[in-house]
């Protein structure tokens, strides 16, 4: 049996490597936003010092929140231009993987195609693929938007007061360990609704191509 980086594996060398490029560009975006997070946290302790504490510099009072304004603009820009970016290319994804699934089903033995139910194939086709597809737009932005921007927090807790720093350290495995354990409980439970999902979409197409008999056998009550 397959292991999911395999699976991952296969799915970056057939579809999304040839858009590794604009991957790249959505990762420096979300650099961008890390760095722009990273900022404000900075900010905000001299801010409040100036703002509340002290209140002696008139000339620091307005560029520090001008500064923290220019941080959550790039940091708003930045994110919209990764996932507009992110988004698309996981639309060209899905649309290769759609194409190639529908031309080994055309060109599929009969015996295969009889053998299952039609609503499992268009529950392939379109719940399975839009899955795949979020992993690409949704799971690999948010591995490097979460991975980057948990650095430079990181880097800035450091800066401003390392001993509380070590202990956020001694956290994010214990964090790490629970968002494990709850994904694989998400995976299995999701692997089950595809299923599912593939069942209900056998019944609905027998429900819609035998509509007649339905009609004739005045069985609406019961098919509701």
């Amino acid at each position: 049996m397959k292991t999911d980086f395999e699976y991952l594996k296969r799915l970056y060398r057939n579809y999304t490597k040839r858009y590794f490029k604009k991957i790249l560009l959505s990762v420096f975006f979300t650099l961008i936003l890390a760095i722009s997070t990273s900022s404000v946290a900075y900010l905000l302790d001299p801010a409040i010092k100036e703002l509340f504490i002290k209140q002696d510099n008139k000339s620091m009072m307005y560029f520090i929140p001008l500064l923290i304004i220019l941080a959550f603009s790039f940091k708003g820009i930045s994110l919209y231009l990764a996932k507009v970016i992110m988004i698309g290319v996981a639309e060209e994804v899905r649309k290769d993987i759609q194409t190639d699934m529908f031309g080994s089903l055309i060109n599929a033995d009969t015996k295969i195609i009889d053998n299952e139910h039609s609503g499992k194939f268009i529950s392939n086709l379109t719940n399975d693929v839009g899955m795949i597809t979020n992993l690409v737009s949704t799971a690999i932005l948010n591995l490097f938007k979460d991975s980057l921007t948990l650095f430079g927090l990181l880097c800035v807790m450091f800066y401003q007061n390392w001993k509380l720093s070590l202990i956020a350290i001694i956290m994010i495995p214990l964090a790490s360990f629970a968002a494990k354990s709850l994904g694989k409980r998400i995976g299995k439970v999701t692997n089950q609704q595809m299923v599912k999902a593939g069942i209900l979409n056998s019944y609905f197409f027998e429900i819609f191509k035998n509509h007649q008999l339905i009609k004739i056998f005045q069985k609406e009550n019961y098919e509701i």
